[in-house]
């Protein structure tokens, strides 16, 4: 694999890996292939794959080649199927590229990707396991609810191949191109925690571009076993601070994921499925009240 590209040929496609394409340049759409031509990934149908209910939502879906008047030999018309479920590799790849993501990569290979949603520091568990994990969900359709930041395609793949499950108040989504994004927003303070830079007090004052500018550079430092100083680390500061924001979003590193078996992510995902239910009529009658 390579630093510029994660393409590879079909030939070296292997039950459990966790694969990718393109989908009109705008995001990346991630399942897992379980052998004999056939992808299991997370989707959400009626021409709202992207789930935005915008123009974009309809380019993207309009980029399936099976689909209405037109549909797969093989899958038949999927395009309002929702949840996890099973396509042939055509389907999945919809006329794109296809795409390996990498597992436990070094921190430097991380770093060194310019765009997220490709790779993980996380490990991959053996290939039977993985493909038992994505069967077993595909049978209960037990991913939950489909949503673009929060529970999408890219954090189905991780979970079938890791067990892993990020658990948390503010963004429950192991997905890393939606990361990315978050790391481009302004994370300074989180990111240099995640990472043990500028702990205790000092976090109080990493708005100052000088101290920004030194704990960046010393992060990237660390990790790379690189020394940059001057003009070069101001130069380096802005795209510093996205690259590590990446870093300490990152299934891998993360201290808010929880290896969770899939029986119990069932259960779980029916839990919050409820929940969230409940919460929306809650919501339809104090409405109507008021």
């Amino acid at each position: 694999m390579g630093l510029l590209s994660n393409k590879i040929s079909r030939d070296e496609l292997k039950a459990g890996d966790h694969i990718y394409s393109w989908r009109s340049y705008i995001y990346t759409h991630h399942g897992i292939y379980v052998g004999d031509g056939k992808v299991i990934h997370f989707t959400r149908g009626g021409g709202l794959e992207i789930g935005t209910g915008t123009i974009l939502d309809k380019i993207i879906v309009s980029s399936v080649p099976h689909h209405g008047d037109n549909p797969c030999p093989d899958c038949g018309d999927q395009t309002n199927l929702n949840g996890v479920i099973s396509s042939c590799l055509d389907c999945f790849l919809s006329g794109g590229n296809l795409y390996l993501f990498e597992y436990n990569v070094s921190k430097a290979i991380f770093l060194a990707k310019q765009r997220g949603g490709t790779c993980t520091i996380a490990a991959s568990d053996p290939p039977e396991d993985v493909v038992a994990r994505a069967k077993f969900l595909l049978l209960r359709n037990g991913f939950g609810e489909y949503h673009l930041l929060d529970n999408n395609c890219e954090d189905f793949a991780i979970y079938c191949k890791t067990g892993l499950l990020v658990l948390s108040v503010t963004k429950s989504g192991s997905s890393s191109q939606v990361n990315s994004v978050c790391a481009a927003g302004g994370v300074v303070t989180l990111t240099l925690r995640a990472l043990g830079v500028g702990t205790s007090g000092s976090l109080a004052t990493a708005s100052s571009p000088a101290l920004t500018v030194s704990a960046s550079t010393s992060a990237l430092s660390t990790t790379l076993g690189a020394v940059a100083t001057g003009v070069g680390a101001i130069a380096l500061t802005g795209y510093g601070n996205y690259c590590i924001g990446r870093l300490a979003y990152d299934v891998g590193v993360r201290k808010d994921v929880r290896k969770v078996p899939v029986e119990e992510l069932v259960a779980l995902m029916a839990v919050i499925q409820g929940k969230s239910e409940s919460d929306n009529n809650n919501n339809k009658i104090e409405s109507k009240l008021n």
